[in-house]
C-alpha cells in the first residue's frame, strides 16, 4: 500500500504545540464526538472548536447559494466577483469533512482562506445535506448540481477543482465518478485531504501514536445514520475503492500517518494509479487526521497547503 510518489515531507517540528493540539484533540473531539453525544450536540462541539477563523488579508469572504444550497465563498482581490477570470479563474469547489454528520463552511474556512490566498482562485464551501436527516445519495446530488451550477456561472470544466476532507474527500471522488458516469466532463483535478474510501471500515489503521481526533464508534455512527438500509457498505457509489476508476480526474491525496483513517488513502492511491489515472499521493508523519485545518499555526498545514497549489498549478489550473 505504497502508491509511488516523488515526495519529501516536511521535518518534524513544533514539538510543544503538536503535542498541544494532539491533546485538546483527544479530549476536545475525540472525547465528545462521538456516542452519545447527540448528533446535534456534536454539530456545537465543532462549530466551537472553529469559531475564530478570520480571513486572511487580500480575501474576501461573502455568503450566497449555489444550485439551491447555502454556500461560502473566499476570494482573492477585491472581493466582487467579477466572473470566472477573477483571481487566476480556477474555483475550487470544497466540501467539508465531518462523518457526513455534521459540519458545514463555517468549520472549514482555514482551509478555503488559506487556498483561495495562495492560490489567487476563488472557493466555494458548499452546505451540502448531512444525515441522519439526508442520507446518501443526498450529498453527492448537492455536489454534482454544484459543479453543473458553476458551469452555468461561466467556469469551464477544465477551471473547476472539487476538493474535500474525510467525508467530504469521499464525496469528492464519489462525485467526480458519477460525473463520468453522467457522461460529462471531469473537473480539471481533485484535492483530497484524509479521504473515505471504503464505507466496509475493514482496514483502518492502528497508529502505535494513536489517533487524536476519530473514535472508532463515530465511524461506527457513521455508518449507521449517513448509509441507507439495504445498500452493501461495498457500494461502488458509496466507497470509491470498490469503483471503476478509469477516466478519473488528476488527483492529490495528503493524509497523515497517525490517523485510523490512513489505509483508505494508501489502497485508493495504488488502485487509482493501476486505473491509469494520474495520482499523486502525501504521506505527513507525525500528524493526524485533516491536520490541515491548523493552517495558519501549523507549518506542517502550511507546507501542506502550498503542495495543493503546487499540484494544481502544474495541471495548468
Amino acid at each position: 500500500m505504497n502508491a509511488p510518489a516523488e515526495f519529501t515531507p516536511p521535518a518534524v517540528e513544533q514539538a510543544l504545540l503538536r503535542t498541544l493540539l494532539r491533546g485538546g484533540l483527544r479530549l476536545l473531539f475525540r472525547g465528545l464526538v462521538r456516542p452519545p453525544m447527540p448528533i446535534a450536540g456534536q454539530r456545537a462541539v465543532l462549530r466551537l472548536l472553529t469559531a475564530v477563523s478570520p480571513a486572511p488579508r487580500g480575501i474576501t469572504r461573502s455568503t450566497g447559494t449555489l444550485a439551491g444550497r447555502p454556500c461560502e465563498w473566499h476570494r482573492p482581490q477585491s472581493g466582487q466577483w467579477h466572473g470566472p477570470q477573477s483571481g487566476r479563474g480556477t474555483v475550487l469547489l470544497y466540501l467539508h469533512g465531518g462523518a457526513y454528520l455534521i459540519g458545514g463552511p463555517n468549520t472549514h474556512r482555514a482551509i478555503c482562506s488559506t487556498l483561495a490566498k495562495r492560490g489567487q482562485m476563488d472557493v466555494c464551501a458548499l452546505d451540502y445535506r448531512l444525515a441522519p436527516e439526508h442520507q446518501y445519495p443526498a450529498a453527492r446530488e448537492d455536489a454534482v448540481a454544484a459543479f453543473q451550477a458553476l458551469i452555468e456561472l461561466g467556469y469551464k470544466p477544465e477551471q473547476i477543482v472539487i476538493g474535500g476532507d474525510s467525508a467530504g474527500g469521499n464525496l469528492s471522488l464519489i462525485t467526480s465518478l458519477h460525473l463520468r458516469d453522467l457522461g460529462q466532463a471531469q473537473p480539471a483535478a481533485l484535492v483530497c485531504f484524509s479521504p473515505v474510501t471504503d464505507f466496509t471500515g475493514t482496514q483502518l489503521h492502528e497508529p502505535p501514536a494513536g489517533d487524536p481526533l476519530i473514535h472508532r464508534k463515530w465511524v461506527e455512527q457513521a455508518l449507521a445514520l449517513y448509509c441507507p438500509a439495504g445498500l452493501a457498505h461495498d457500494d461502488p457509489g458509496l466507497s470509491p475503492q470498490f469503483a471503476d476508476l478509469h477516466g478519473l480526474a488528476p488527483l492529490l491525496i495528503q493524509v497523515g500517518e497517525d490517523e485510523i483513517l490512513r489505509n483508505d488513502s494508501l489502497r485508493f492511491a495504488d488502485r487509482a494509479k493501476a486505473a491509469g489515472v494520474d495520482v499523486r499521493l502525501q504521506r505527513y508523519p507525525d500528524l493526524w487526521h485533516v491536520f490541515q485545518a491548523h493552517a495558519g499555526m501549523l507549518k506542517a498545514a502550511d507546507f501542506a497547503l502550498a503542495e495543493v497549489v503546487s499540484f494544481l498549478r502544474q495541471r495548468g489550473c
